[in-house]
């Protein structure tokens, strides 16, 4: 028989999602962002931003978004094909494309919305999509959105994923690989040159989201594929604004065919109000100080460096999960554990959020370092875990 309420499964659902351990709340933050964050009237050493370059509290930015809002309004009213449009807009794609070293770039509003909008555009239901096991949802949920068939290949796995293009690849009209460069809960990179090999043996298109990478790896903040010395080589590079960038949004740089194709084809593009004036001068103005002032990618990695070292020197069996990246992740056994050592290192004065499933298979602490933590930051994070770990 038929339950006479078809939302009584809610409570069931929520007290599952509790019993796991994997319930969420929001923490609220009530400060400009940066190293040191008021977090629920309280100040905490703020591990838990993306803000890498240390840009979103940067005046110079405040002011150009305060700019934009005063010439042209709050919102952009509308899809960029109809009212949405402005100039800033342009130049932003300029900008991005400058940077990444393409032909061309198309912003759109969210980096979720660049991911769903390009892989739904490039493949469809006679194709083939092959993506690591650990890549972001929004790059599981557009491949699942376009209608292809789609097969994960073991994380970072050359020998699964060449086994997988021997097997699958001839049956599909167009295939596409894509994963992230940087890994956003682990930190390591994926084999770049190595897939864009594979690409071209087997005619291939390679999609990476270099969310995690833009503004920090790369002699000029381009991302993984300066990283790794592959510019000129043919890929679809998808990355966000709001990260090292600071502001919000999100991108797609590649060839010039290609980004008229999705300002054609992209329906989360074609059907969205395009950004609005404020995050689009912001991230504009970040570009610009990602170019100009290389010293902070450069003070980035020596905080990278160092907090490694004192790891390394004062939690010697502390287990990091392997990371080229400004993103180091401490492996715990399980979503209990994790949810008590955050709990532990916020009253210590220290966020560092505990990240479980179903986000991630294994439980661990996540770190994400900024270019303005000073090195006694990094010694008090350490001292915290130094107090917490031992009684575990």
């Amino acid at each position: 028989m038929l339950s006479t309420d078809p939302y009584e499964w809610l409570e069931k659902s929520l007290k599952t999602i509790h019993r796991a351990n994997w319930y969420r709340q929001v923490v609220t933050i009530d400060s400009t962002p940066g190293p040191v964050v008021q977090l629920a009237g309280k100040s905490a050493l703020n591990f838990a931003s993306n803000d890498y370059l240390g840009l979103a509290g940067d005046s110079r930015l405040i002011q150009a978004a305060v700019n934009a809002t005063s010439k042209w309004g709050t919102g952009s009213t509308g899809s960029r094909l109809l009212s949405g449009h402005r100039q800033l807009h342009r130049d932003l794609e300029r900008a991005i494309a400058s940077l990444k070293q393409t032909a061309d770039a198309i912003v759109f509003s969210s980096g979720y919305l660049a991911n769903l909008g390009a892989i739904a555009a490039v493949v469809g239901q006679r194709d083939l999509i092959l993506s690591d096991q650990y890549n972001h949802s929004s790059l599981k949920n557009g491949a699942i959105l376009s209608g292809a068939r789609v097969l994960d290949y073991a994380h970072c796995n050359l020998e699964d994923l060449k086994a997988k293009l021997h097997q699958h690849r001839l049956f599909y009209r167009r295939c596409l690989i894509v994963t992230d460069s940087v890994f956003s809960m682990d930190g390591d990179l994926c084999p770049l040159p190595e897939l864009l090999d594979l690409a071209e043996e087997f005619s291939c298109m390679l999609l990476i989201d270099e969310a995690h990478a833009t503004g920090v790896l790369g002699a000029t903040g381009a991302g993984c594929v300066e990283h790794f010395g592959c510019q000129g080589r043919e890929l679809i590079q998808v990355g966000t604004l709001s990260k090292a960038l600071a502001s919000l949004g999100g991108y797609v740089a590649g060839s010039a065919q290609m980004i008229d194709f999705l300002r054609n084809r992209a329906p989360s593009w074609i059907y969205t109000t395009a950004l609005t004036p404020a995050d689009t001068a912001a991230a504009f103005e970040a570009i610009g100080i990602c170019q100009r002032e290389p010293q902070r990618r450069t003070q980035l990695w020596q905080n990278v460096t160092y907090l490694k070292q004192l790891i390394s020197q004062q939690l010697p069996h502390l287990k990091l999960l392997p990371s080229e990246s400004s993103i180091l992740c401490i492996k715990l056994e399980n979503a209990a554990l994790v949810y008590w050592v955050g709990e532990k290192l916020k009253a210590a004065g220290i966020f560092a959020p505990a990240i479980r499933p179903p986000t991630v298979s294994t439980s661990r602490i996540r770190i994400s370092l900024m270019a303005t933590h000073e090195p006694i930051h990094l010694h008090q994070l350490v001292d915290a875990l130094h107090h917490i770990l031992p009684s575990l």
